[in-house]
């Protein structure tokens, strides 16, 4: 049950598409589902179905539109082939901070124009990379923003990168949920530990939890990271997460 949306910005139209349940009844809670590098794909189609199956609008947004419309990697390749990785990085490198953060004013302006949301907080989740757009979107949108979550995130808080995300944890008034896979490089335990201390300090409502045995990209059926159990883990985390920050309570 999705339908795809032009989202009209000074940098370019964002393609992005709408999901709902099949029986939606009405405007519902609204969720930013950003994919991880790979880009729109069937995996994250799915995945954005199975978060709106729980009750919500998902709204799910091509990152790198500035670049290219809908899907980046071509048909039948893979995200993680050698000739598909060097694009994937050029487009994802021009998604500065200042990018996401224009990014993040027309994406709630579209849940704001469109009926299929209901008016008020919206829940954020990301994934890879984008875990760190996630917490950007809630520490830059205090006001609405009140769930955010990232799994197998990337980079969230190395030592020596002063755009990282965690200078700006102070700002978040949301409830996070860090799902971190088991030894990865990418989100090393200096990382986690580095991150979960400065969100400590700031008085975050946030938990963060090891998923032991699953690897960088766990919740990608098209990755050869794939853990099926750790999977259904994650939904169940972003279940309760949603659940106790944005289900609409029966008046």
């Amino acid at each position: 049950m999705s339908r795809a949306i032009e989202i009209q910005t000074a940098t370019g139209t964002i393609d992005a598409h709408v999901f709902v349940p099949e029986q939606a009844h009405g405007a519902l809670p609204g969720v930013v589902l950003f994919t991880d590098i790979g880009g729109l794909r069937p995996c994250y189609f799915d995945k954005a179905q199975t978060i709106a199956d729980d009750g919500y609008a998902v709204l799910m947004p091509n990152v790198y539109y500035r670049d290219r419309a809908g899907s980046v990697v071509p048909e039948g390749k893979s995200f993680r082939d050698d000739d598909v990785r060097p694009t994937l990085f050029e487009y994802a490198g021009r998604l500065t901070p200042d990018a996401q953060a224009h990014d993040f004013v027309a994406l709630l302006g579209a849940i704001d124009a469109d009926p299929a949301f209901a008016a008020g907080p919206v829940g954020v989740v990301g994934y890879c990379m984008t875990g760190a757009f996630a917490l950007r979107m809630a520490a830059n949108h205090p006001d609405r923003v009140v769930a955010a979550a990232g799994f197998h995130s990337a980079r969230l808080a190395e030592a020596d990168d002063a755009n990282s995300v965690m200078h700006g944890v102070d700002r978040i008034r949301a409830r996070v949920f860090l799902g971190h896979a088991d030894g990865d490089a990418l989100m090393d335990a200096a990382q986690i530990g580095r991150l979960d201390q400065a969100m400590a300090a700031a008085g975050v409502d946030f938990a963060t939890e090891l998923f032991a045995g699953a690897a960088h990209g766990y919740t990608a059926f098209d990755a050869p990271a794939y853990d099926e159990a750790a999977d259904a883990r994650h939904y169940k985390r972003l279940s309760t997460l949603f659940d106790e920050t944005l289900a609409v309570t029966p008046g």
